[in-house]
């Protein structure tokens, strides 16, 4: 087997091999994947001289344990977390050189969900309709990380950056998500579609990487029955009978047969990948462009 691989010692809670997804292929009922929090993906990879789309590791709230089998360049963004190399630490959001054999801790995050491992080369793990991104929905890409998974890596290619800390936003104290007018509007109440852009909810326990789930007041239908399956997208949100919304990720299911009351505007969706549950969410109602 190849040096150029890295060793998985503790996969943690949740952690993907994730890119910039699959798009192109909804008429096929694959969903885009990649990255929930784009942004960060894109900055930890190039502070390690990828490229933008490289493959990363994206671990959810407990972070994960990592030992290469040869020297590389890393870096670790998205959520703030502890990071050390052999119990030694090291920067967060910087390019930190990691020995053969050395073993990379990417702990809890302080704040936030999802924290962004890049390594120089890029993960390379096979891809599947070109992308090499775990999505959780269709099974599509590698199964996510478990102990003793060994990755390969790609050849460096670029430098890596001379930075002591790459500034990032901060996971968000409050959700702000601006939502134009839905396709299925209309099948709830005047008061509901009120209610939507003027009252509080808070992020759920239950979201996941499919989509940001909500605990709030329930909204109620102005029609009966159930719609049949059409087309969604990134940030759609769709309302199921118990009226709680749910926002669309990146994992999303490509059909759905819930009314859609708004859809969410997609420059806000990676701060709903950081946003950890109880996080009070206001959603915005915006004119379309």
């Amino acid at each position: 087997m190849t040096d150029r691989a890295l060793a998985v010692v503790r996969a943690g809670a949740l952690t993907t091999v994730q890119d910039r997804g699959r798009p192109g292929h909804a008429h096929l009922g694959v969903p885009l994947s990649g990255a929930l929090d784009a942004p960060a993906a894109a900055l930890v990879n190039r502070l390690v001289g990828n490229p933008p789309g490289a493959a990363v590791l994206e671990t959810t709230l407990t972070g994960c344990t990592l030992r290469p089998r040869c020297a590389v360049t890393v870096a670790v963004g998205g959520a703030p977390c502890p990071v050390t190399v052999d119990g030694r630490p090291v920067p967060w959001a910087a390019p930190v050189r990691v020995p053969a054999g050395a073993v990379l801790d990417v702990g809890a995050a302080d704040s936030g969900v999802r924290s962004y491992v890049a390594v120089s080369g890029g993960v390379l793990v096979e891809p599947v309709l070109g992308s090499r991104s775990t999505d959780l929905l269709s099974g599509l890409g590698p199964p996510p990380l478990a102990d003793g998974t060994v990755l390969p890596l790609g050849r460096p290619g670029g430098r890596h950056a001379r930075v002591d800390v790459a500034p990032q936003p901060a996971p968000p104290a409050e959700l702000v998500l601006r939502v134009t007018r839905g396709p299925r509007a209309d099948w709830f109440t005047p008061e509901a579609v009120r209610a939507f852009t003027s009252r509080a909810y808070r992020v759920s326990s239950a979201s996941n990487r499919i989509g940001l789930r909500v605990d709030g007041p329930a909204l109620e239908r102005a029609r009966p029955g159930e719609l049949p399956s059409e087309g969604t997208v990134l940030g759609a949100v769709q309302v199921p009978p118990d009226g709680m919304p749910v926002v669309f990720l990146a994992d999303h299911p490509t059909t759905g047969g819930y009314p859609v009351i708004g859809v969410v505007r997609t420059p806000d969706l990676p701060a709903a990948a950081q946003a950890v549950p109880g996080t009070p969410v206001h959603f915005m109602a915006v004119r379309r462009r």
